[in-house]
């Protein structure tokens, strides 16, 4: 999370703190630019409804957990080919392109394979079960190659069924990033949990990011300039257990089972928010294999092995990785 106090208002930045999606949102803005009659605090509270407006949208076109969003109601007809509305078909043709990527490491195909470990409701409402056990379905192997989209026609075989998670939050970061910094004239950082993205300027001396999963979890303090992104992937978070082994949502798409721990956490720093989540993403899934492969890509990383060890790749700051 960005390592400003939430709600102050500064000489530099204001900052706006919210619930949602099961982690918490955050708007950093810089004081640069206009600001009305209304202050900064009232900017603030513009920026926020910018930003409700897209999440709302990307929502309602993509939530696996709500029955009313789009991917839900259309599921039934995706096999024989659908029209989509433009954000849904927007989010699937990114999920696509991270999908070739990483061949398949992250894979929008999922959503059996995940409702299969027990991952079938918001993690709220699963980690609120006190040992009932979660409903399980039978789940093919998952593809992302059978997929088309073609113009706003998406086709899906009836055996699978999409999860637009790993990529979506991400999308939703760039997105209102984007549109905050249009709309008001000014720098900002924007954080979806592990998801941040900047647009704009950024503030004297950078945007300062604090990297730590979890407060007994080794940190790191690093600065993004403007335009910058950074995306945590965790094998910490959104865990449960089901018939006693512990379970997360970072799925092998080879196996269709959680990814071996390797790592505890993947950082990627990149051009925008849906690349560095798609390269943190395929880290954790990749194992021992992600620090070869990302470095062959060029970007700056953190890595943190299941034994807290801190591997820095590519240009990420030194640090020694105390808890």
């Amino acid at each position: 999370m960005p390592a400003i106090t939430a709600g102050v208002t500064t000489a530099h930045v204001t900052t706006l703190d919210w619930e949602l999606w099961s982690t918490t949102a955050r708007i950093v803005l810089t004081n640069a630019g206009p600001t009305g009659q209304s202050g900064q605090s009232g900017r603030a509270e513009e920026a926020r409804a910018i930003a409700d407006d897209v999440l709302a949208d990307i929502e309602a076109a993509s939530s696996r957990f709500r029955d009313d969003s789009e991917i839900r109601v259309l599921a039934d007809r995706l096999p024989d080919g659908v029209e989509v509305n433009d954000t849904l078909a927007g989010l699937v043709r990114r999920a696509l392109a991270s999908a070739r990527f990483t061949d398949g490491d992250v894979d929008l195909t999922l959503g059996n394979a995940l409702d299969a470990v027990g991952y079938d409701r918001d993690i709220r409402l699963l980690l609120g079960d006190d040992g009932v056990p979660v409903r399980a379905i039978a789940s093919r192997a998952p593809g992302w190659r059978s997929v088309t989209l073609v113009a706003n026609r998406l086709t899906v075989p009836r055996h699978l069924a999409l999860d637009l998670g790993a990529t979506a939050k991400a999308v939703a970061a760039d997105l209102v990033a984007a549109r905050v910094s249009a709309g008001l004239g000014c720098g900002v950082l924007v954080s979806l949990g592990g998801d941040i993205a900047t647009a704009g300027p950024a503030p004297a001396g950078g945007w300062q990011v604090l990297v730590q999963d979890a407060p007994l979890e080794p940190s790191a303090q690093v600065t993004l300039a403007a335009g910058q992104a950074l995306a945590t992937s965790s094998t910490q978070k959104r865990r449960w257990l089901r018939g006693g082994r512990p379970q997360h949502h970072i799925l092998n798409p080879r196996t269709g089972l959680p990814a071996e721990p390797v790592w505890r956490t993947a950082t990627v720093a990149a051009a925008t928010c849906h690349r560095a989540n798609t390269l943190s993403t395929a880290a954790i899934v990749r194992g021992a294999a992600a620090e070869a492969w990302l470095r062959e890509q060029g970007v700056p990383a953190r890595l943190v092995s299941a034994d807290g060890a801190v591997v820095t790749l590519v240009g990420w700051p030194d640090e020694e990785g105390k808890p």
